[in-house]
């Protein structure tokens, strides 16, 4: 097949050969489906648990209380370190694949571990209540709020920038922005259904039977990707 950006024009001084056409790989939809949902699930299982984060937008969900500026910027801040992440790790390690390697088992090891404290979680799970006492706030202190909360805690660099780095610095380079796309959807959807559904949300989030669950999906889901990653990571025997 061959595209608009396959033609080429070869220059010799002032003039010009006629146009040539190459052939241009184009990429096969069905075989980056499963980049586009490895994206969106990691994203998913990392973002869901009980955190400040979490607790903070669930509260101003049930305050109704500039719940779109704070789900946007819980969003868009996780897909602005994610897409550094990505970015950042593909150019400085894609000269050298051994140190690229390294970083993928190291991201998996912490994965691993992940999966194994949600497992954890599956048999001791908690629950996700949030005050929602207190007088109104202004739209710029929320937003001040929101910003310390997600930016000061040490374990959003470590989740969007390492670890969604290095599994999406993995990924053949045509599809990494697709993997970016699945996710930065994850933690839209979350925070989207965290702020809008809150009301809807609480009754469920409140009870330990429901955390147990999705702790258990999170180990699995988890514990898949570590190991894709570790397999991909290691030298052919």
């Amino acid at each position: 097949m061959y595209t608009d950006g396959a033609i080429l024009r070869a220059w010799h001084g002032n003039r010009s050969t006629p146009a040539i056409l190459l052939p241009m790989p184009v990429t096969s939809l069905p075989a980056a489906w499963p980049v586009f949902l490895t994206g969106l699930t990691l994203s998913l299982s990392l973002i869901v648990a009980i955190g400040a984060q979490n607790t903070f937008v669930l509260r101003q969900g049930l305050r109704r209380e500039h719940v779109g500026a704070v789900v946007v910027v819980c969003s868009g801040l996780d897909m602005a370190l994610m897409a550094l992440g990505v970015s950042g790790l593909a150019a400085a390690l894609g000269q050298h694949p051994s140190a690229l390697n390294t970083l993928g088992l190291v991201g998996a090891a912490v994965l691993a571990w992940y999966a194994l404290q949600a497992l954890r979680r599956a048999f001791a799970p908690g629950a996700l209540q949030a005050d929602t006492a207190g007088a109104t706030v202004t739209l710029k202190r929320v937003l001040a709020q929101t910003l310390a909360i997600s930016l000061l805690n040490p374990h959003v660099y470590l989740d969007t920038v390492v670890l969604v780095g290095t599994v999406g610095a993995r990924q053949p380079e045509p599809w990494r922005g697709l993997f970016l796309a699945g996710a930065g959807l994850g933690s839209a959807l979350w925070f989207t259904a965290l702020g809008y559904g809150a009301r809807l949300l609480t009754p469920w989030f409140a009870r330990p039977a429901a955390w147990r669950v999705l702790d258990a999906v999170v180990a699995l889901t988890m514990g898949s990707i570590a190991f894709g990653l570790a397999r991909r990571s290691l030298p052919p025997f």
